[in-house]
């Protein structure tokens, strides 16, 4: 009997993560196991929904023993998709418990993640890892307004980074990237436009990205993911951006 291929998706009850979800249930040999703070019920076998709240880091310490299976599998693929954009207002308007949000939720938890995944899995050498975490353009610009959610995303691209060469000091194997999944429709978007621009002065541009159809499909993103993940040996740098391939 073959072995199969494993999924952890964080944020899998919307948007990209949905979708993921949803194209790799397509594949008889792909467990999926995905995590949202929402219940979530799909009619599969080869997927399991744990209901997790990766803003309540406390939670997530206590039930990270239940995300890794020990058992051997061909794949094993953690894909770090929740994000939150966080509350949107420049510096003196902030709430402190929303700058404590955001970095639990953009940096910490996938960090803690990452950690289990290495703990749990640098040893299945058979099999091929790969750890992908959804970065943003925002990562390496500035724009007011989101203080959050870029500095979290840099954060976790140098999380990305350094995970890498330990993995190659280590010499583990396992491939980490840090991916900018381009500008996508989902509900991080609407939260954007309903910004105000004394807080966000690029309001009018992120408007008019949904009014002209200029937006991308979580589902296109998810694609593109994928193909990153079934090709990992066309990539050798760790932070990739999927509207560059």
């Amino acid at each position: 009997m073959s072995l199969s291929s494993l999924y952890i998706i964080t944020g899998s009850s919307k948007g990209i993560g949905e979708a993921l979800v949803d194209l790799l249930l397509e594949e008889d040999d792909s467990e999926v196991i995905g995590i949202s703070r929402s219940k979530v019920k799909k009619e599969n076998p080869n997927y399991t929904h744990l209901e997790i709240d990766l803003g309540q880091i406390e939670e997530l310490i206590d039930r990270v023993g239940d995300i890794f299976p020990k058992k051997e599998f061909r794949k094993i693929v953690l894909i770090n998709n929740a994000g939150w954009i966080g509350e949107i207002d420049h510096f003196g308007h902030l709430k402190d418990q929303s700058i404590k949000n955001i970095f639990e939720i953009n940096t910490i938890a996938p960090a803690i993640l990452m950690n289990g995944f290495v703990k749990n899995y640098s040893n299945q050498v058979n099999a091929e890892r790969v750890v992908v975490n959804i970065s943003s353009g925002a990562a390496k610009k500035s724009i007011d307004g989101w203080s959050g959610y870029s500095a979290s995303k840099a954060a976790l691209d140098m999380m990305s980074k350094t995970a890498q060469l330990e993995a190659e000091l280590d010499k583990n194997g396992i491939r980490f990237f840090a991916v900018a999944p381009g500008v996508v429709d989902t509900e991080m978007q609407t939260e954007i436009r309903s910004a105000s621009e004394d807080s966000f002065s690029a309001l009018t541009k992120f408007k008019s990205l949904k009014e002209n159809n200029q937006l991308s499909s979580p589902n296109h993103a998810a694609e593109k993911l994928l193909f990153l993940i079934n090709n990992t040996d066309q990539f050798s740098e760790v932070l990739q951006d999927v509207r560059e391939f």
